[in-house]
């Protein structure tokens, strides 16, 4: 399984617009905007808490995930990730519903992408804030830190635990959409 490496940070608008400033400067290409909408399956035998099964869906495409983060205290995390795109989603929800997994959270998301040498940074949007992750080689991670010449605080939990904190219960399930206004 191939493993993800990547730091995340939360971010003030002032940081974004000042990243946004710096990013040409650094050699990094914009690789396109994106709104996502992800939904998070637990079941009796499954607690996203130890693994997470993701269906993202961005525009007409569909992707399922699995990850699996290997406990550590770093700021840098590592995780077991793979991913395949799926051609029918609807079966795909079905399926695992089949499989005793249900929708457990949901969480909305306007990501910009930057590529830098081999690696990737973006720009997050959530209904509960401004995030950054730089996702590559640890060595690379720290070198754009450096670069940035912002002082930026790391964020730790994931999205899906900023969800449970922010987000609102709704039929059984957390969620953390923007609001009709907003998009």
């Amino acid at each position: 399984m191939p493993i993800e490496i990547e730091k995340k940070y939360r971010l003030t608008t002032e940081q974004r617009a000042e990243i946004l400033k710096r990013l040409p400067q650094l050699g990094a290409v914009h690789a396109g905007d994106e709104f996502e909408q992800n939904t998070l399956y637990a079941g009796k035998n499954f607690n996203r808490n130890d693994a997470v099964i993701r269906l993202r869906r961005v525009g007409d495409r569909s992707i399922l995930t699995f990850k699996k983060r290997f406990k550590s205290s770093a700021k840098i995390k590592r995780q077991l990730e793979e991913e395949t795109e799926v051609g029918n989603p609807g079966a795909l929800e079905a399926i695992l519903r089949e499989l005793g997994l249900t929708p457990s959270l949901v969480y909305e998301k306007r990501r910009q992408t930057w590529k830098v040498t081999d690696t990737e940074i973006v720009l997050d949007e959530l209904p509960f804030g401004l995030f950054m992750e730089i996702e590559g080689p640890a060595k690379e991670i720290r070198r754009l830190e450096k670069a940035l010449t912002i002082k930026l605080q790391a964020e730790s939990a994931t999205y899906p635990q900023l969800t449970e904190k922010y987000g609102k219960q709704k039929r059984g399930v957390i969620e953390a959409r923007f609001t009709k206004d907003s998009l």
